[in-house]
């Protein structure tokens, strides 16, 4: 709908000025080597649209945050991160993720001479943000074990998904984008939410935040305030 593409078009805005590059992925282009991707055609990276990762620009983030380790180190704990967790519980995946967010992720590989070798590579820069690849996705396909999803925002650090944006026209409610769309999509997509670090609901005037395992009554307005002592005001 026409109101909700001017809401998207906003936000993109504000993200763009604080700093975040910004692609519409809607006509997404998938190869498994990035190879016969015409002049400007959008390529993330992924080979099919079940993929939630950015293969690139996740291993480009590892070598940079980890130097000189074998190509190895790299695609192992890539592999680990993508595996296969629908056996476990969203919330639990979520909070394995979490975890190496916050730890490391630990590969043990082979050096030239052949000795086996542990690290626990890092996956962010949290004390210095510059550091970290941003990139606000709208329009990102998402195939599920069934059905195929459009998500409206999804803001990936490093080649992870860890924000996700469902906007809503500003006449309509934005409890409808939590109890029938982030409901489906949490049904239908699960995989996407393994990375998530938060979920925002929108309708350009109301503004809420939440996590993964949040009721809507935990969903919190996202107030802004200018000088201390001022009643909030509720913004995108």
């Amino acid at each position: 709908p026409a109101a909700e593409s001017v809401l998207e078009e906003a936000t993109l805005a504000l993200f763009e000025e604080l700093g975040w590059p910004t692609l519409n992925a809607y006509h997404e282009v998938y190869s498994e080597d990035g190879t016969g991707i015409p002049p400007g055609a959008c390529y993330l990276g992924r080979a099919t649209r079940g993929e939630v990762l950015l293969r690139p620009r996740l291993l480009n983030a590892m070598a940079k945050l980890n130097p000189g380790l074998p190509t190895e180190a790299y695609t192992t704990a890539f592999d680990e991160l993508s595996r296969d967790r629908s056996a476990m519980t969203p919330a639990d995946a979520n909070r394995e993720i979490h975890q190496l967010l916050k730890e490391g992720l630990p590969v043990t590989f082979r050096d030239p001479s052949g000795d086996e070798q542990f690290e626990r590579l890092q996956l962010m820069d949290s004390d210095d943000p510059t550091n970290n690849d941003f990139l606000l996705v709208q329009q990102f396909w998402v195939t599920g074990e069934v059905h195929l999803r459009r998500a409206d925002l999804v803001g990936f650090v490093n080649g992870l998904p860890l924000f996700f944006g469902e906007l809503k026209a500003h006449h309509k409610n934005v409890e409808d984008a939590y109890r029938k769309n982030l409901q489906d999509y949490k049904d239908t997509i699960p995989h996407i939410f393994w990375y998530n670090a938060f979920i925002l609901l929108s309708n350009g005037s109301d503004a809420r935040i939440g996590s993964l395992t949040s009721g809507w009554e935990h969903f919190s307005q996202w107030k802004k305030i200018n000088h201390e002592g001022e009643e909030g005001v509720i913004s995108l």
